[in-house]
């Protein structure tokens, strides 16, 4: 048995189909001893994972012995030379598996496309770098990141021509860039286009790597390239290595890319079926913050004037996600404005119809939903919910949870009904309404998510109060703990302000 380290035999083991991909039987049939079965000449299986077999030999491994010629005393064994190969391709392996694990936890697009610029980077040794995507089929998104690169530096990079720059030549899908482009010295290069000898002396590079992300299935991506501070190109280990990562990086880019679209896609249907503005009333100051999960909830509000000079708001959440949820929200807010033009005066009649609605139209389906109807003039509310968390009123001498009764929630019982509540408020008051995905979003227990938001609202500096949009912003702010604009998140986040002057 070769003398090779503990270590070094227990990742072989662990990765047998992967080392013959890499090469590994071609250095035992070089090695088989003479005059014994050749065991090893059986054909080599299928790639793994896209690796191809024919890769170079690592940049430390030891020249191979040339044939025909007996080796020296000095000259090193056919099993020290074997163990140092084998020992080159592990560390490739482990050092792909780590980079490729560390790109697949990427769950944003931009966070993926940042891995890819700090992982290629690392592979060719160079510094900085830039990646540019733009899909072949002009959907977009299409956006340009750097690595080391402020924006002012990319907007130097796009004052090239495109067809001067090599990712430029890769995006247009000019003929030789399929398999990268180096340009190892940009100053020695003959031809080359005056302002973009002017960006890299401005920007202090002097020579690039630049890479196609492209699949199978999907085209082309977009492009990467990496910069060298002096005269440099990879050698042709990392131009492999590098290869082979960015095909890997091009697939999970799909991905996501497909993901980013569908997301993009489902926020505007939902946009679309939620009010185009708010309205305009006497009395009243009105607004609302709306983000759409990463699935597409069926969350939504409205505020509509109604006669007498009145203001109906709500707030609801369907249960599901996806499109059907977004249509059956759609379908929930349009009956729930008849009702309320018809009968706005009583929300307990109001949401007893919207019940019985969708108990006929969408007997699978459930919903919370919360009516208020307004007097402006009065600053009384009369408001009945179903399921719903209680609204929270803020004013400059209490901040407090409005008392509704405990309800179910619609589609849930065979006959829903509640009673409703009356509330009046001091002039400067804001109401604000809002859906369980705010809370839910918090990660925290019901009770601390409610404590979370009484002291949010609490909390809004005196100098905001009188603006109901600074209020919302406030409180979104200080209740989720990553931001209001958490796109990947399974919830809906709805809040409707309505301050009373």
């Amino acid at each position: 048995m070769l003398d090779i380290s503990l270590r070094v035999r227990v990742h072989v083991e662990t990765l047998p189909a992967t080392q013959n991909d890499m090469g590994v039987c071609d250095a035992f049939e070089q090695y088989a001893p003479v005059g014994k079965p050749d065991a090893m000449n059986a054909p080599h299986p299928s790639k793994v994972a896209g690796i191809d077999s024919t890769v170079p030999a690592p940049a430390h491994t030891v020249a191979s012995v040339a044939t025909g010629t007996s080796p020296g005393p000095a000259a090193n064994p056919p099993g020290a030379l074997l163990q140092d190969r084998l020992a080159g391709w592990v560390s490739d392996l482990t050092t792909l598996h780590e980079l490729t694990e560390r790109l697949v936890r990427a769950s944003t697009l931009e966070e993926a496309l940042q891995e890819l610029l700090r992982a290629g980077a690392a592979l060719v040794g160079a510094r900085r770098g830039l990646v540019a995507l733009e899909p072949g089929d002009g959907l977009g998104p299409a956006t340009t990141l750097g690595l080391g690169l402020g924006r002012a530096d990319l907007g130097h990079m796009e004052t090239v021509p495109r067809s001067a720059l090599p990712y430029g030549r890769i995006l247009d899908g000019l003929p030789g860039a399929d398999d990268g482009i180096a340009e190892p010295d940009l100053f020695a290069e003959k031809g080359l286009d005056p302002r973009h000898r002017e960006v890299a002396a401005r920007l202090g590079y002097a020579a690039s790597y630049s890479l196609p992300l492209t699949t199978e299935a999907a085209g082309r991506l977009g492009a990467a390239v990496w910069l060298y501070d002096e005269p440099a190109e990879p050698s042709e280990r990392q131009r492999h290595l590098v290869g082979l990562y960015a095909r890997h990086a091009a697939e999970h880019l799909a991905r996501l890319l497909e993901l980013e679209r569908t997301r993009a896609a489902m926020a505007t249907m939902s946009e679309e079926l939620l009010p185009s503005r708010l309205p305009r009333v006497a009395g009243v100051q009105l607004a609302a913050r709306h983000q759409t999960s990463a699935h597409g909830g069926g969350d939504w509000y409205d505020a509509l004037p109604l006669p007498d000079a009145a203001l109906g708001l709500a707030v609801g959440s369907v249960t599901g996600s996806g499109p059907s949820a977004v249509a059956a929200m759609g379908r929930l807010r349009a009956s729930l404005r008849a009702y309320a033009v018809m009968e706005g005066e009583d929300p307990v009649a109001v949401l007893s119809d919207l019940e019985l609605l969708l108990r006929l139209t969408e007997p699978a389906r459930s919903a919370t939903a919360l009516f208020a109807y307004c007097e402006p003039a009065l600053r009384r509310i009369t408001l009945a919910g179903a399921g719903h968390s209680p609204p929270l009123l803020l004013g400059e001498h209490r901040t407090e949870f409005v008392e509704t009764s405990v309800s179910a929630p619609l589609g849930m019982l065979a006959c829903w009904e509640a009673p409703s509540v009356e509330i009046r408020t001091e002039p400067g008051e804001t109401v604000l309404l809002y859906t369980d995905g705010l809370l839910h979003r918090t990660g925290d227990p019901t009770d601390r998510a409610f404590a979370r938001l009484h002291a949010a609202a609490a909390g809004v500096p005196r100098a905001l109060r009188h603006d109901p949009g600074a209020v919302a912003d406030h409180v979104l702010r200080a209740v989720l703990p990553d931001g209001a604009d958490t796109v990947d998140h399974a919830e809906d986040v709805v809040l409707l302000a309505a301050r009373f002057v």
